[in-house]
Formats: C-alpha cells, sequence, structure tokens
C-alpha cells in the first residue's frame, strides 16, 4: 500500500475513534460557537484535532489512546502557541478501549501566558451540568455526525450535558432530546478524544472529566441517546501530581507507560511519516 493511501486510511480510522461536538436538532448551530476565550487551556494535539487540557505550565493532560504520535520533538497547539513535546506519559493500567484512559504530556518549555485548568479536587461529580469545547466534526443528535473534522474546517463549538452517574474511573453522559437536555444539549462526535469536560467557578476552569470513548450497543456516534464515557479526574489526581511532581524521567517511567497505543491499522515502520502528516502548524 502507498503511503498516501496508508495516511487517509489511518486518519480515516483515528477521528473515527474520537470524539468532537454533535449538538441538537432545534437549537441553531451558530449557538453552539465557540472561541479560544470560553476555555483558555485549551490544547489541540493534531491538525485533525484531538484535544488535551494544559494542567501545569509544562504539562497537558489527554486521553492515552490519542498519544500515538505524542513523541519528543512534535508539536502541539496550546492557547494558540505552537511547542514542542519532551515526553508522554499513559496510566500503566490502561488497554485500548477501557477504563483508565488518561495520559499526561510534558511540554519542552512552559506556557506561561494562559492560567492552566485546576484539576476537580471533591467526589460530587454526579449531577453536575459540564462544557465539552472542540473542532472536530459535528451534526445534530437526529442522525449524529454527518460533517466531518475535514469539512468543519476547524470550527470551535462547544456544548452542555448533565453527569448522570460516575463509576471509580468515568463520569457518564446521556445525549437527551428535547426538554430533557440541557439549552445547548449535546456530546462528542468525531476529531476531539482527549478534550475537557469542564466547569467555571468565578475566573477559574475546573476540569473533571477527559473524552474518552462511548458505551453504547444500538446508537451511532451522536445519536439522542448515546452514553458517553469520560475519564474522571478526581480519581486520578493523586497519579497526576506522583507524575508531575517526579524527580526525573525515569522516576515517572516507573509508575507510567510509554506505550503509544496504536490503533489496529497503525503500522510503526509508517508512524513518522503520519505523524508528519498530521502535526499542528
Amino acid at each position: 500500500m502507498k503511503i498516501s493511501q496508508f495516511l487517509i486510511l489511518t486518519v480515516s480510522l483515528i477521528t473515527s475513534a474520537a470524539d468532537a461536538i454533535v449538538i441538537r436538532h432545534d437549537v441553531s448551530d451558530e449557538s453552539y460557537y465557540a472561541v479560544p476565550s470560553d476555555f483558555p487551556p485549551l490544547a489541540t494535539l493534531y491538525s485533525i484535532g484531538v484535544h488535551g487540557t494544559l494542567i501545569d505550565p509544562e504539562w497537558v493532560v489527554t486521553a492515552a489512546h490519542a498519544v500515538f504520535c505524542m513523541n519528543p520533538g512534535q508539536k502541539i497547539n496550546v492557547g494558540n502557541e505552537i511547542v514542542s513535546i519532551s515526553n508522554r506519559y499513559a496510566h500503566p493500567k490502561y488497554e485500548l478501549g477501557r477504563e483508565n484512559d488518561i495520559a499526561l504530556i510534558k511540554l519542552s518549555s512552559p506556557v506561561t501566558h494562559i492560567k492552566p485548568a485546576e484539576l476537580y479536587d471533591d467526589n460530587f461529580e454526579k449531577g453536575k451540568v459540564a462544557w465539552f469545547i472542540g473542532v472536530g466534526g459535528t451534526g445534530t443528535g437526529q442522525n449524529g455526525q454527518t460533517i466531518s473534522y475535514k469539512e468543519n474546517n476547524g470550527r470551535l463549538r462547544k456544548a452542555q450535558n448533565k453527569i448522570i452517574r460516575v463509576t471509580d474511573t468515568d463520569i457518564v453522559f446521556n445525549f437527551e432530546k428535547g426538554s430533557k437536555g440541557e439549552v445547548l444539549e449535546g456530546v462528542s462526535g468525531n476529531g476531539d478524544s482527549g478534550g475537557p469536560a469542564y466547569i467555571r467557578e468565578g475566573d477559574k476552569y475546573v476540569l473533571l472529566g477527559v473524552s474518552s470513548r462511548t458505551d453504547s450497543w444500538f446508537y451511532d456516534v451522536g445519536e439522542y441517546g448515546v452514553t458517553e464515557l469520560y475519564t474522571r479526574v478526581s480519581s486520578y489526581r493523586d497519579w497526576i501530581q506522583q507524575v508531575i511532581s517526579a524527580k526525573d524521567d525515569l522516576a515517572r517511567e516507573n509508575i507510567t507507560t510509554q506505550n503509544p497505543f496504536l490503533q489496529d491499522n497503525m503500522k510503526s515502520k509508517n508512524m513518522d511519516e503520519l505523524c508528519a502528516s498530521i502535526e499542528v502548524q
């Protein structure tokens, strides 16, 4: 297979496993439009989307399944600043498609013009209305995602959703229709895995979850009724702090994994070209 064909197929798979913002059918698309100041600590990992959140001047938290190209020297966008990666550290118990879907990216230099998001430090997420934000594909709950990340062309959207339950590892959302949903009810589609579920407290942005996966047998991506899981940040606060405060890379590697978690159609011999093709500019 030619590299160009490989890249097309791989990017297609990447975005189909990721998340973006799908909206209500009875509210205008423009009502969901967002600007960077709606969530300044947002990080974008690839030109196709996929996100993370700045939680320290030198650290971004994202989903473990999103780090396949987060190699030293790879560039990402944090608050409209292009920065290089120093290293990546994923949770040691993560397996593709499962819980513990969380990873940390160390930046090669600090981002100082943006205030990092704070990590939620309590256990009362259930019932809170959180915000999502991202630039991936979109559509409405009636038909699910119908507009790809490429067709969306980088349009940033935000949406609301209520946390219906929590587990030890995840916070859970459901895409409700009509009066059962929030005014700007929405869920994730394709293109923003690793993105935030957050709340605003005064001038602080508080991170509750990291976009991970869907958990619905009978609904397609973005359809009304679909259930979405975000990694529960409060359950990983201690691990996050251990990684950030570790004295050196060796100490970090002892409590993390360097696994890039390649999808089935990713071949290691082609990854350099894939990563170069989707690097942010």
